[in-house]
């Protein structure tokens, strides 16, 4: 947790995924007072006590969340409270509807899910996004990176409100976000970083692999070529093997095999993109957002196949909660600029 501020908090947010739960204190700016990670997730929450037959009556969604946030709450009862993320699915504590993509921003902030807590704070889930047409695709949670993502491009100089932005969010499930307007257009995801874990955890290509005491960045950059070279054509369940076989070959040593692995997957993510992008015809501006060792594979592996050095969005979690809360009416930010210009269609 840090250090705490003598400054009055305005909203509590949550950002409530599978494996962990990120509380926040924000101000009447949305300026962060406090943080703190607990490893409350919804597939994992705190047990009831149990004394003998009789069960604390506390579900385990109450625990984590009292653990997060109850002593601010009941320093300050007044303060709202919204989440996003799987805390909205239909395991985790209250089910909040997709909403259909194409959508505007500005509207997930006024269909929120109330969380009713008799006699206590109600939570505020975000909704998440469905996209029907093609292969459907869904997202929890990164809609409201988006918001924060788009929000920031809004105030930045050079801000035009028809620009076309691409939001990429590496990660488990990586997605790659279409806005324009304010909106979101479209959006794919890749299971890169899940296919990883698998891959290594769970297959024979882990057999040879030790742990590095630092990372390969040669190696990853090697899987990352050999991704767009003429053997990759052969599609990503070819080149995989070749961790394995290099390996035996003695191309590639145990401790780098694993960025190796890496560059391969973020490579044939990669690759996918740009062919899209030459398809579409259209070159957006590309914004990244995630943990920066991750995004700094990315912008390696986009600089090789020629998408240029993206822009890093920083805090778009916490700035994005903020920015729902305005939308919903939870916290009052008079004056604070919209995503969208006055001119922009809906």
């Amino acid at each position: 947790m840090t250090t705490g501020s003598p400054a009055r908090a305005a909203l509590i947010a949550l950002d409530w995924g599978t494996s962990s739960l990120r509380a926040y204190r924000l101000d009447g700016t949305g300026r962060t007072l406090d943080t703190r990670h607990l490893p409350w997730g919804i597939m994992r929450l705190p047990q009831p006590l149990q004394d003998g037959a009789a069960t604390n009556a506390l579900s385990g969604f109450e625990l984590a969340f009292d653990q997060a946030c109850g002593d601010w709450l009941r320093a300050e009862p007044s303060l709202p409270v919204i989440a996003c993320g799987m805390v909205g699915s239909a395991q985790g504590w209250q089910e909040a509807a997709y909403l259909d993509v194409p959508v505007d921003l500005e509207r997930i902030g006024t269909l929120l899910t109330k969380v009713e807590r008799p006699g206590a704070t109600p939570v505020h889930i975000v909704p998440g996004l469905i996209q029907r047409h093609g292969l459907p695709n869904v997202m929890r949670g990164e809609e409201t990176q988006v918001f924060g993502v788009m929000f920031d491009q809004s105030r930045a100089p050079d801000h035009h409100p028809a620009d076309s932005v691409l939001i990429g969010l590496p990660g488990t499930h990586s997605k790659w976000v279409n806005a324009r307007r304010g909106r979101v257009t479209h959006f794919d995801t890749f299971m890169t970083g899940e296919v990883y874990a698998a891959l290594r955890g769970h297959t024979i290509l882990g057999r040879t692999m030790a742990d590095a005491p630092a990372a390969d960045m040669a190696a990853f950059e090697r899987g990352v070529k050999v991704a767009g070279s003429p053997a990759g054509r052969a599609g990503v369940l070819s080149t995989i093997f070749s961790t394995r076989a290099l390996g035996l070959t003695g191309d590639l040593a145990p401790a780098s095999q694993a960025d190796y692995l890496s560059g391969l997957l973020i490579g044939h993510e990669v690759a996918s993109l740009a062919q899209m992008l030459r398809q579409q015809g259209e070159q957006p501006r590309i914004v990244l957002c995630g943990e920066p060792a991750l995004c700094q594979r990315y912008i390696l592996a986009m600089q090789h196949y020629e998408l240029g050095t993206p822009e890093q969005a920083q805090n778009a979690t916490e700035r994005g909660l903020w920015h729902l809360a305005v939308c919903a009416g939870l916290v009052n930010a008079a004056g604070a600029p919209s995503i969208t210009s006055s001119t922009a269609s809906a």
